[in-house]
């Protein structure tokens, strides 16, 4: 059996062993993550990075539509965040904008941003 690379088997424990929260919050990261890649592809003129990136942060998102669980209200009003987030990703990978990325990585931060503190509040409760 190979070694595998010891980074590779951190990242895979560090998953597989996380919360449901904390698996949450790695999302919104790589989301954040791919679509700064995104940007940094457009502005190097790299269509086909990223448009692969663009796709990824809307896998992560279709993802979070797909796991709401729709009997909470405000599963609504987040359901209404992610398709507007989606809209204009496909909007900023059809024209390849990376001020509409930038707008979107704001939108992604700032969910983010609020699910910290979610997690911060359930720890102390």
């Amino acid at each position: 059996m190979p070694i595998q690379n010891p980074y590779e088997e951190y990242q895979r424990n560090k998953i597989l062993t996380a919360s449901p929260a904390e698996v949450t919050l790695m999302l919104y990261e790589g989301a954040i993550k791919f679509c700064n890649i995104a940007i940094m592809a457009i502005e190097q003129n790299d269509i086909e990075k990223a448009h692969i990136n663009i796709t990824k942060t809307q896998r992560i998102i279709e993802e979070f539509r797909n796991t709401l669980d729709r009997k909470y209200e405000v599963a609504k009003e987040f359901d209404k965040i992610y398709v507007y987030v989606l809209q204009r990703l496909f909007e900023a990978n059809v024209k390849k904008d990376k001020e509409i990325l930038e707008e979107v990585n704001t939108h992604l931060r700032s969910l983010r941003d609020t699910w910290k503190e979610v997690m911060k509040r359930c720890n102390k409760a």
